[in-house]
Order: structure tokens, then C-alpha cells, then sequence
């Protein structure tokens, strides 16, 4: 059985192990494959393991002997199911590996933008308080998050663990989900439209597909309120970023925070990046090391299970 990992640079740089998949097969390793040599590399292989390296319908038409499609990754958008359905080939992600970090990094970002913490600790580090005849100084406003009403754009797992944290803040909690029947533990579901209405933070936790495609644009910006902040820590393509970009230039919304682009790595041009009151960390919410080895132990897990003959977290059924 022979395996390829494309681009193992995306989950490990010699601080997690590949052993528990490479040990399971005769494999290669690259650290990094560009798209044009991804047929190439994979060859004559009977499996292939990446996370943003695009299988297309004509990576499985030059690799027939490919049967089966792993991902470092919950999302599965560069790789063109459909062709994998016709040419036999399962395709397997993993899904819930990030819960924890995904949500932590969300409430990192508005605890961030509520209390101030990077502009406060920038004019300590200029010496405003050490110049400062009274204890304290807060003349850049801070904001409680009790009482706000947060709303969670898919309910999933990741959106899911959000709503808790928000609870353990006195937050009020809203969602906008494809599943409102499956919303179980008392949190309201609304439409879209309402959700964008009535809250002060708007956070992205929905798959990409091709009906939700930027979602947030210029006319569903418009519906949220001027004071909002929003943030996305799901896929860059949900958001429409020169609208974005206009809508913050111009107080249509307040803030954003972002972890995820439609092109990355960021481009010269990307909009956001002059972007006022724009926040950008570099695709980072799923990477604490922990996450990355229990995302590896089930990449290996879904390998096992595809050679033993009993496939796991199929998405191509």
C-alpha cells in the first residue's frame, strides 16, 4: 500500500510525530506540494493524506490507482467529491478535532476587542502609567460582555461549545443553523436576517459551500448593528471582503476579527489588510499543538480503518 502526504508542513514542523500514518503504509512525505505538481507526486499511489492541496477531477483521472482521499482538516472544499464518487476513491475528514481551540481563539478575539487588552498593554509599554498621577486610567472604553447578545452562525460542534462560553459570560445566545431541530440545549434559533439584526457580535461557525458563499456582504452588513463586531473563524469564503473592507471604512459595523481568508496565504492585495478597526490572526485557531496530535491520531485512525476495510468519516457516501 502506497501512501503520499502532500503537505505535512500544514500540521507538523518537528514538534508533533507522523509516525502513527507513516508507520501504517510505505510512504512518502513532502512538506509542501504546489497544485500544478499534485498529480504528479501523488503518481501511482493508492492513497494521498493533505489539507489545502486541491484534488481535482483531473488529479483523479491521472492517478488511477488513487482509492482514497485523507484530510488534515474538517472542511473538504478542495477536493472535487463528485469525481472521487465516480472514480471509487473515499474520501474521509475529521471532524470535531478543533472544537476547543477553534472556540477559545473566537472568545480570545472578543475578549481582545471587549477589554482592550493590546491597546492598554501598547500605552504601558509607552509609559502612560508610569507618568500617571492615579492608580489607574481608562480612558479607552471597555465593555462587559453580560448581557450581549452573541449570535452563532451554524451550530455544529465548534458553534456549540461558543454558545457555552458566551453562557459562562451572562451572554445571551442566538443561532442561525440549516438543523434547528437538532438545537437541544435551549438556545433560540432565527433566521438569518434576525440574527445579523439583534446582535452586538455576529461569529461565523458553518461550513463553506456553494449556497452559503459569502453570506456576509454588502446588504447582510447592512443589517447588522453599527456597534457590532464580527468574527470569523470558519472559512475566508463566507465573507465578501471588499465589502467587508467598505463597511468598516465607512461605521456600517464596528469591527472585525478574522482568522480565515478566501486566498491564503494573504495576498499583497487582500483588502482587509487596510481595513480600519480590522483584527487579522493567520489561520491559527485550530494550531495549538494539542489539537494538531489529536487531529493527527485521527487522520491515522481514519487510514486504519479505511485499510482494515471498515471506512470512517466518509463524506462521499
Amino acid at each position: 500500500m502506497k501512501l503520499v502526504i502532500l503537505d505535512s508542513e500544514t500540521v507538523a514542523r518537528n514538534d508533533v510525530s507522523l509516525e502513527p500514518i507513516t508507520s501504517l503504509c510505505d510512504t512518502k512525505v513532502y512538506g509542501y506540494t504546489p497544485n500544478e505538481e499534485v498529480a504528479k507526486t501523488i503518481d501511482d499511489a493508492d492513497a494521498v493524506i493533505c489539507n489545502k492541496c486541491l484534488i481535482t477531477d483531473d488529479v483523479f483521472e491521472r492517478c488511477p490507482n488513487l482509492k482514497y482521499v485523507g484530510l488534515f482538516a474538517t472542511g473538504y472544499n478542495n477536493v472535487d467529491i463528485a469525481s472521487a464518487k465516480k472514480h471509487g476513491a473515499v474520501v474521509c475528514n475529521v471532524p470535531a478535532y478543533s472544537t476547543n481551540s477553534v472556540a477559545q481563539h473566537t472568545f480570545a478575539f472578543i475578549l481582545n476587542y471587549y477589554n482592550k487588552i493590546a491597546e492598554y498593554a501598547k500605552t504601558v509599554d509607552n509609559g502612560d502609567w508610569v507618568n500617571y498621577k492615579l492608580f489607574s486610567y481608562f480612558y479607552i472604553p471597555t465593555t462587559e460582555l453580560a448581557g450581549k447578545t452573541l449570535g452563532i452562525v451554524g451550530y455544529g460542534d465548534i458553534g456549540q461549545k461558543t454558545a457555552q462560553l458566551a453562557k459562562a459570560f451572562d451572554m445571551n445566545v442566538v443561532t442561525y443553523t440549516r438543523s434547528p431541530e437538532k438545537v437541544s440545549d435551549g438556545t433560540k434559533t432565527c433566521s438569518l436576517d434576525e440574527l445579523l439584526a439583534v446582535s452586538d457580535i455576529v461569529s461565523l461557525h458553518c461550513p463553506l459551500t456553494s449556497d452559503n458563499e459569502k453570506m456576509i456582504n454588502k446588504d447582510t452588513l447592512q443589517k447588522m448593528k453599527k456597534t457590532a463586531l464580527l468574527v470569523n473563524t470558519a472559512r475566508g469564503g463566507l465573507v465578501d471582503e471588499y465589502a467587508l473592507t467598505d463597511a468598516l471604512n465607512n461605521d456600517v459595523i464596528a469591527a472585525a476579527c478574522i482568522d480565515t481568508l478566501t486566498f491564503e496565504p494573504m495576498r499583497e492585495d487582500c483588502p482587509l489588510r487596510k481595513a480600519k478597526n480590522c483584527t487579522i490572526t493567520p489561520h491559527i485557531a485550530w494550531a495549538p499543538k494539542e489539537t494538531r496530535e489529536r487531529l493527527l491520531e485521527k487522520v491515522a485512525q481514519n487510514l486504519k480503518h479505511w485499510i482494515d476495510g471498515n471506512p470512517e468519516n466518509v463524506v462521499n457516501k
